[in-house]
């Protein structure tokens, strides 16, 4: 019957590459606020032969709609990338695209890290010719076994979705795809859309509505009412209840919630790495954050814990202390969006979006409190924990330690401003040291992959995501800590944000080495050996040393120097100054004493020969490692 004839459908004729950046431009995001936002507000780029006259023409001629900003290393861009995601707490999707060969791999490092820590990322690296015609082209690596395998296969093991787009009307049917994995809670990862290069430059007559614009609402799934039910069960028969929030609570805008929750039953409240700063340091409840990284204080009431209920978290060794920090007999209940989290070692799963399933969990706890004794004993220890970090920040002659930097620099900060770090020591110190005021999410500590070159890269894009008419706001100033051996295995992008004009301040901790790794080595009973610089292998009685500030004031950045606390404090200021008036990234470098830690009192499981010395502390601690937990 004629009613029911299709609708016929106007149609576009474009190359592959105009019609995907077309897409991109059409899709919006809902952000937690309600605001209607780009889903794509930025793309990074290095082009080379593989993408420059199809994928680059195309981001050339919708330039004003979706800003490429030019990177100068391909990991670094696809770094920044990330970092803007995590800023925009994944409403946001940063997009990184590369020639073939060399360009395009080394984007793998960085889709390992959106993968291991669930953030979204759109990598569009070029690739062969479908054709084959004038293979072996330039930088192509030919498999003998396999003709259709490039490179870009690397890309599998570290992609939430990937798809090498080999005819244009494919576009057509991956591109739903595209956004249902960049958006979706429980699967949100990079998404790797390999482009060779003939077919970027292929024409199709695309349907109009492929161009439509979309807004993408992050879904909020609802938990199963049976599991709810016996969640609150679990949480009735608790004497020593804790609650442990992750990045989860974090994306779903669930922090007001969560404390809510807490308040209402008197359970005292922890973080992880990723959960960090959702909860003011001065709440009654709060413990501090969990793990190696995190504080005293809330590792001594894991220890205690008779049922732990954790939300958004994938609980990796770090938080549990290699599954060391609960007792044998804790009851986890897990609270996930992703069902493969929230089944992790036999707890009760409960899967769905925080901030509903604890509305949904509140009224089925009722009236019930945590004992008084069990709270009391939470800020007894949680005032302890302050105690020391207080101690370990005072001023003291001479080099600073890391406590006293971090200290320094959250004294100095505003409640809007945004911390980062990744890699290496000071994850432990800026988790287990950071007072959080306000509750919001401020902090980026990238301890899922520990990328070392996060810290510079990752802060390009906070700066950009944080940026708004390229002028950063009086508050809400992205400020990143990392040692000496960070800056110099990825620093490229301090040029990049320099060039953009993105205002943050990087403080360059110099301690002449690998610190934490020297740490770990000499600590198990190793002799020192290729960590520290006076530990390696060289030919100089007097080896050269890097000058840091010479090398920053080259990438355009305006540098301070400090060398006790006291200078330190007033160059950190300054630099706080420069950046914004300047609108550029500003350095500070501070030598900075390598060996004085913030310690949490957890364990961590790592390979130890039977003859070092800490093969002995090893045995002791294995057996209390938890295979297993108990959900009912």
């Amino acid at each position: 019957m004629p009613g029911h004839l299709p609708r016929r459908t106007a149609r576009m004729r474009l190359t592959t590459a105009q019609a995907l950046v077309a897409w991109l431009v059409a899709q919006r995001s809902e952000t937690l606020d309600g605001d209607e936002v780009p889903l794509f507000p930025a793309a990074f780029g290095i082009f080379g032969h593989g993408n420059v006259l199809g994928l680059g023409t195309a981001l050339a001629e919708r330039r004003d709609e979706l800003p490429l900003w030019r990177g100068h290393t391909e990991q670094g861009m696809a770094l920044a990338a990330i970092g803007l995601a995590k800023a925009t707490q994944r409403r946001q999707v940063g997009i990184a695209t590369s020639s073939i060969g060399p360009g395009a791999l080394n984007m793998v490092t960085a889709a390992g890290v959106a993968h291991a820590n669930r953030l979204p990322l759109l990598l569009l690296p070029g690739d062969t010719f479908v054709s084959r015609a004038p293979d072996p082209v330039l930088q192509q690596v030919e498999h003998f076994g396999d003709p259709t395998t490039t490179v870009n296969d690397a890309f599998r093991a570290v992609s939430r979705y990937f798809d090498r787009i080999t005819r244009p009307e494919q576009l057509l049917a991956t591109l739903p795809q595209v956004a249902r994995v960049l958006t979706d809670p429980a699967d949100a990862g990079p998404v790797v859309l390999a482009l060779p290069q003939d077919v970027q430059a292929e024409t199709y007559d695309f349907p109009d509505v492929l161009f439509e614009p979309v807004a993408h609402r992050v879904p909020r799934p609802r938990p199963d009412r049976r599991d709810v039910t016996e969640a609150a069960r679990v949480l009735r028969g608790a004497h020593r209840p804790l609650l442990v929030l992750g990045g989860g609570v974090r994306y779903s805008g669930a922090g007001a919630r969560a404390l809510e929750f807490a308040e209402r039953h008197g359970i005292p409240v922890t973080e992880t790495t990723a959960g960090r700063t959702l909860v003011p340091h001065d709440h009654r409840l709060y413990a501090g954050p969990l793990g190696i990284t995190g504080a005293a204080s809330a590792n001594t009431l894991a220890a205690a814990a008779d049922v732990v209920l954790a939300v958004g978290t994938r609980l990796q060794d770090f938080t549990t202390a290699s599954w060391t920090v609960f007792a044998p007999e804790v009851r986890l209940v897990h609270l996930n969006t992703a069902r493969f989290d929230a089944v992790k070692h036999g707890g009760l799963a409960v899967v769905g979006d925080a901030d509903t399933t604890l509305r949904d969990l509140a009224p089925e706890v009722g009236e019930w409190l945590a004992e008084p004794e069990w709270t009391a004993r939470a800020a007894a220890v949680r005032a302890e924990w302050d105690a020391h970090i207080d101690k370990l920040r005072a001023p003291t002659p001479g080099i600073p330690g890391y406590a006293q930097l971090v200290g320094a620099v959250n004294d100095l900060s505003g409640a809007s401003d945004y911390v980062m770090t990744a890699s290496g020591g000071l994850p432990g110190e800026l988790v287990g040291g950071w007072r959080a005021v306000g509750g919001a999410p401020t902090m980026d500590v990238e301890y899922g992959f520990s990328c070392m070159g996060y810290e510079l890269a990752g802060a390009w894009g906070a700066a950009l995501a944080r940026t708004r008419s390229g002028v950063a706001a009086p508050e809400g100033l992205v400020t990143t800590l990392l040692g000496d051996g960070s800056y110099l295995m990825l620093n490229s992008e301090l040029f990049s944000a320099a060039f953009a004009g993105h205002p943050l301040v990087a403080v360059v901790c110099d301690n002449d080495g690998y610190a934490v790794i020297a740490r770990l080595q000499e600590g198990q009973g190793a002799d020192p050996f290729n960590n520290f610089y006076a530990d390696c292998r060289t030919s100089h009685a007097t080896p050269p040393r890097v000058d840091f500030a010479a090398h920053a004031r080259a990438l355009g950045c305006a540098v301070f120097t400090a060398g006790e606390l006291g200078e330190f404090r007033d160059a950190y200021v300054s630099a706080r100054d420069a950046a914004r008036t300047e609108q550029r990234p500003a350095v500070v470098v501070v030598r900075t004493r390598p060996s004085d830690w913030t310690e949490a009192g957890a364990w961590w499981e790592v390979g130890v020969p039977h003859h070092l010395s800490g093969r002995a502390e090893y045995d002791r601690a294995k057996p209390r490692q938890l295979r297993y937990t108990h959900s009912a």
